[in-house]
């Protein structure tokens, strides 16, 4: 069992860690403040709130749920924030937040992962966090990304150097 843990908490930290964290402060390099807090409707949020969102989220559901910090999430806040603030408050909150996910996903333990918790009403295993997690925190990546494409036309480069076009081979051929 320790084994499955030490994979899942290593997944955790890179996907978390390693891979969406810097994607997201590439994102924020590249956007002027005004455009960090656009909003295209009432019914969109901005780059910012995204922010303001992850950090919320990945609070309430891992540092809480699973670190037994205590849950002070203002949900509602995290959307109705107009900004503007700088970027760099925006980067120290995603820092400051991914140094206690560290600390939590380190002293996680296998018996952890299995407990059931109660968590913004719904009743989770420690491995369904970490995976809502991991989904939630890439998904809006993924809108920042787009954000930041479709308003500067570049290429965010995320895989250069890497051959996307290699074949893989499963190990259980």
């Amino acid at each position: 069992m320790e084994e499955y843990r030490e994979l899942l908490v290593r997944e955790a930290h890179r996907r978390l860690i390693e891979e969406n964290l810097p994607r997201i402060k590439k994102c924020l390099s590249e956007l002027n403040t005004e455009e960090i807090w656009y909003r295209p409707n009432e019914n969109s949020n901005s780059v910012g709130n995204l922010v303001l969102h992850l950090c919320g989220n990945v609070r309430q559901w891992l540092l809480s749920g699973l670190g037994g910090y205590t849950d002070n999430r203002q949900r509602k806040q995290e959307f109705d924030e107009r900004g503007p603030f700088p970027t760099s408050v925006l980067v120290r909150h995603l820092d400051e937040l991914m140094e206690e996910v560290d600390k939590v996903l380190n002293k996680l333990t296998a018996e952890q992962l299995l407990q059931t918790v109660e968590i913004q009403g719904f009743t989770e295993n420690g491995i369904s966090v970490l995976v809502h997690v991991i989904e939630h925190f890439s998904y809006h990546t993924g809108q920042i990304t787009y954000f930041v494409k479709w308003r500067k036309d570049i290429n965010m480069n995320y895989y250069s150097g890497i051959n996307l076009d290699a074949v893989g081979r499963s190990s259980f051929d």
